[in-house]
């Protein structure tokens, strides 16, 4: 398993987000990236998860919601990535699919394009 503390992964997760297309990010409303350990539940096997309402499913959404969150979740990077680059491109595609959520793209689309 490749080490890296919270601190160097947080940073490296601001670092891909950085790199994103602006018109990715910035229809991005009311949300918020979040960097943990472990999901949950304790396993290895979500790289990341998006917790909200996407843009299709926003018919009553308004002023005063808690925003979404984009959870990018350390220890399983970690787990399935053998070097720095390797991470870097995980954490990437990790982005463009949980981002692609929030615009109502789900896994069998994404999994067409090549981004799950």
């Amino acid at each position: 398993m490749l080490q890296m503390d919270a601190a160097a992964f947080e940073a490296l997760v601001v670092d891909e987000l950085d790199r994103l297309p602006d018109d990715m990010v910035d229809g991005l409303d009311n949300v918020v990236f979040v960097v943990e350990d472990r999901p949950d539940d304790g396993s290895l096997d979500l790289l990341g998860l998006y917790d909200g309402w996407s843009l299709t499913e926003r018919d009553r959404y308004g002023v005063g919601e808690l925003p979404d969150r984009i959870i990018v979740y350390r220890e399983p990077h970690l787990d399935v990535c053998a070097d720095e680059d390797e991470l870097r491109d995980e954490v990437h595609t990790t982005l463009v699919h949980e981002i692609a959520h929030f615009y109502g793209i789900d896994d069998e689309r994404l999994h067409e394009l090549g981004w799950a």
